[in-house]
């Protein structure tokens, strides 16, 4: 254990983390550990230092913690914080992406489904911020600059997301992320018929206590979590799955995944939140061998990103952007579409 000063905090710098190593003060009352990295280190997020805990990266004493252990005078705190993605040194590598529309100030890419975004631990290559390193280097007027991420979609799933190419492009998006004026429609399939034709989810969204990679809806007398609202409008009903139009008020963390399970409809093929069992259907075994098909063919959440509209940073100009489903999802929706009349369920 380093001898370090009262107060004193280390902080060492690589290209994905910060960490920073300190002593409790010996007149330290106890304390939860997440509060009190609140308050001890200034230059992390609270969202950040939670990260930190559920990725076992805070350590006491050289042991993990969880977030309601209570730091005691003369503990010897470890933790290692993600940088944030503009903060990163990005490795430029040629991956390709599928660029739909840039100029200036902005990129809009058509994700893949199972590409990361940003590097951070355990993805430190083959991410979307490494591939438009690499396209922004060969440009003279962008070549040492880095691209400024605005939002975020999950790994596996396909879709749009806009990226800034300057600062000033990311403060005038990121306002209207903030604003909530962002016109943002998401396309999912998800397991059943839903009683409602459209509607609008409102809710408080929040880490699952028992398993800190997931997220649910909280009570309203619960102290933490955010406001979330989902608008879904059914586009086709296929009796055992729907094709659902998503509209986001907001951008919470798996929001739609969240919001669809709540409502009693996980995400087709949808392994975090239980979609990809079967939910609905029959008990005949072609039912089983199609779904299970299904599955193969599309083995991720049914979920993309199908179109965006915004404020152009620039031209004050509302510009929106389309893109269709991937083939994966596309072949998979058909299946659905033709399963009654081929298979007779």
């Amino acid at each position: 254990m380093p001898n370090l000063s009262k107060n004193e905090v280390q902080v060492e710098e690589s290209e994905l983390y910060l960490k920073y190593s300190f002593t409790v003060d010996e007149g330290q009352e106890p304390l939860r550990v997440d509060k009190y990295l609140v308050n001890k280190i200034e230059r992390a997020s609270r969202n950040k230092l939670q990260e930190a805990i559920d990725q076992k990266h805070v350590m006491v004493d050289g042991k993990a913690v969880k977030s309601n252990y209570k730091v005691k005078p003369r503990n010897y705190i470890e933790v290692l914080v993600d940088k944030e993605p503009n903060e990163l040194e990005v490795l430029p590598q040629d991956i390709p992406l599928d660029v739909i529309y840039e100029d200036r100030d902005l990129m809009i890419i058509n994700k893949e489904a199972g590409m990361v975004v940003h590097p951070g631990f355990g993805n430190q290559s083959g991410t979307l911020l490494n591939a438009l390193a690499f396209i922004l280097d060969k440009k003279a007027t962008h070549r040492g600059k880095r691209p400024w991420l605005v939002h975020r979609i999950d790994k596996n799933t396909s879709g749009l997301i806009v990226i800034a190419k300057n600062d000033e492009a990311m403060a005038h998006l990121s306002k209207q992320f903030k604003d909530h004026t962002i016109e943002r429609t998401y396309q999912a399939l998800v397991w059943g018929s839903l009683k409602q034709s459209e509607g609008t989810l409102s809710s408080i969204i929040g880490r699952d206590k028992y398993d800190r990679k997931k997220y649910v809806v909280l009570s309203e007398d619960e102290d933490r979590g955010k406001h979330a609202i989902t608008h879904y409008k059914v586009l086709e009903d296929f009796l055992y799955t729907s094709l659902v139009e998503c509209k986001l008020e907001t951008g919470r963390t798996h929001q739609i995944r969240v919001h669809m399970k709540h409502l009693g409809h996980p995400l087709f093929s949808d392994d975090h939140y239980g979609g990809n069992r079967i939910l609905k259907g029959v008990v005949f075994s072609k039912y089983k061998q199609f779904v299970d098909n299904c599955f193969s063919l599309m083995p991720r959440q049914g979920l993309h990103a199908k179109s965006l509209g915004f404020v152009h940073p620039s031209t004050n100009e509302f510009i929106q952007f389309e893109s269709e489903l991937p083939h994966d999802m596309q072949t998979v929706v058909e299946k659905w579409r033709n399963a009654a009349i081929t298979y007779g369920f």
